[in-house]
């Protein structure tokens, strides 16, 4: 085999800069690469796509009767009615499609931290005293979507809302 060729490398002869143009450049040079880290993380984050359902404010509140049929008339996906009374309150009268998770149980505070959190639910009880502190209890597991009815489903009754009854 052969030998490659001697190259003599030769460079560029420095260039002369005033103080202020060393000053400049450290300045801008200072800058540059965390100006390029904010832009990316504002990139980033404006087009996260999915990402906005792990980050998303949590909407946990008490609405009125009337708001609620509304809710019910066109619920968000997965919509999740709760019903937190007895089993005997439940059977006597319920809305439609709901679940009942009985307030008094002693496996409720488990089950109840069993659900999932990242679904909506509508949230009530007789007269909204129960439903009041399963909502605060919700809050604090990290539910994001919980909508309590406001004086329960007497309130319901009250305001000619349709619900179940044997």
């Amino acid at each position: 085999m052969g030998t490659l060729p001697a190259y003599r490398l030769v460079s560029p002869a420095p260039a002369r800069h005033s103080p202020a143009d060393i000053a400049k450049e450290d300045c801008v040079g200072r800058w540059v690469v965390p100006a390029l880290v904010v832009a990316g993380a504002v990139l980033v984050a404006g087009c996260g796509g999915g990402a906005e359902a792990a980050t998303r404010e949590p909407v946990i509140e008490t609405i009125s009767p009337v708001e609620a049929a509304d809710l019910l008339a066109d619920p968000p996906a997965g919509l999740v009615i709760l019903d937190v009374r007895t089993p005997e309150e439940f059977a006597a009268a319920r809305l439609a499609d709901a679940v009942n998770l009985d307030f008094y149980a002693t496996t409720f505070a488990d089950e109840l931290a069993g659900l999932d959190r990242s679904v909506p639910y509508l949230l009530y009880c007789r007269t909204d005293n129960r439903s009041a502190e399963v909502r605060e209890m919700m809050r604090s597991l990290g539910f994001l979507e919980v909508h309590e009815i406001d004086g329960g489903i007497v309130a319901w009754a009250e305001a000619g809302l349709p619900f179940e009854a044997p």
